[in-house]
């Protein structure tokens, strides 16, 4: 099932996603993960309509979670998962703008498949934690690399307002195997490789978090970028698309 957010009459709604992908019907619950009620009649999905698919009380992304990428960016091997947080704030929705802010000098994509959740998660072990997944989608991990490198820690360079774009929706059904996670930009291909080349998968990553913090329904957990990161400019046209749940299209805009 494919689960979106969108705006209904000018106002949030949760949906569901009818087969034919341009039309809707909406929850009449704000927690559709807790109570189906859907409301029976169809409406036409229209440009620009759809909002990012959380609402976060912590967005948890993990870095060097692919051999590849740990050794293009310079880094050693991790006997555990690396964390960071973006602030809810970076949330960016499907089709809006990533701003390019005027401190840095390099932005960079990230293509990763993220999940959220939809209940409660503390000390959890991997098959419990699969449990409380709502739905898989996609992340763009947008990174000022210039300040990651002057920092030393990440997150001035992963926070950025407009850095989390996510969606385009959730996709309940989806079970990970080694679906494509690609990444494009101006359409031409930069990222090219499998979920199941990642270190570490979504339920053993979400284990590993809930013992250091507990999560919340609605919380956003990013699972790693593949290799072939790489900058982008003010014009840019971004497309992250991962087999089995869709694209995220994005264009970079300077900031002012």
């Amino acid at each position: 099932m494919r689960i979106a957010r969108l705006l209904h009459n000018n106002k949030p709604r949760w949906a569901m996603l009818l087969e034919s992908g341009d039309t809707y019907r909406y929850f009449t619950t704000d927690e559709p993960w807790n109570d189906n009620a859907i409301d029976s009649k169809s409406y036409p999905l229209k440009a620009g309509q759809l909002l990012a698919p959380a609402l976060p009380t912590k967005i948890v992304a993990v870095g060097l979670n692919f051999k590849e990428h740990i050794v293009e960016m310079g880094h050693s091997d991790h006997k555990d998962p690396v964390l960071f947080l973006k602030p809810p704030s970076a949330l960016l929705n499907p089709d809006g703008k990533i701003l390019y802010p005027p401190s840095s000098t390099r932005v960079d994509y990230e293509a990763e498949l993220a999940v959220v959740l939809k209940s409660r998660l503390r000390n959890a072990s991997p098959p419990e934690a699969l449990k409380a997944v709502w739905g898989f989608t996609c992340c763009n991990d947008v990174t000022a690399r210039d300040l990651q490198k002057v920092d030393g820690q990440w997150i001035r360079a992963k926070g950025f307002d407009t850095f989390c774009p996510l969606g385009p929706w959730l996709v309940t059904d989806f079970v990970e195997g080694k679906q494509k996670i690609t990444c494009r930009v101006n359409g031409e291909l930069k990222q090219d490789s499998t979920i199941a080349m990642r270190i570490w998968n979504t339920a053993e990553l979400l284990s590993f978090i809930s013992k250091v913090m507990t999560l919340e329904p609605m919380d956003v957990i990013t699972t790693g970028t593949p290799p072939g990161i790489g900058p982008v400019q003010p014009g840019d046209k971004v497309e992250v698309e991962i087999e089995g749940i869709g694209i995220l299209r994005n264009i970079i805009a300077k900031q002012d």
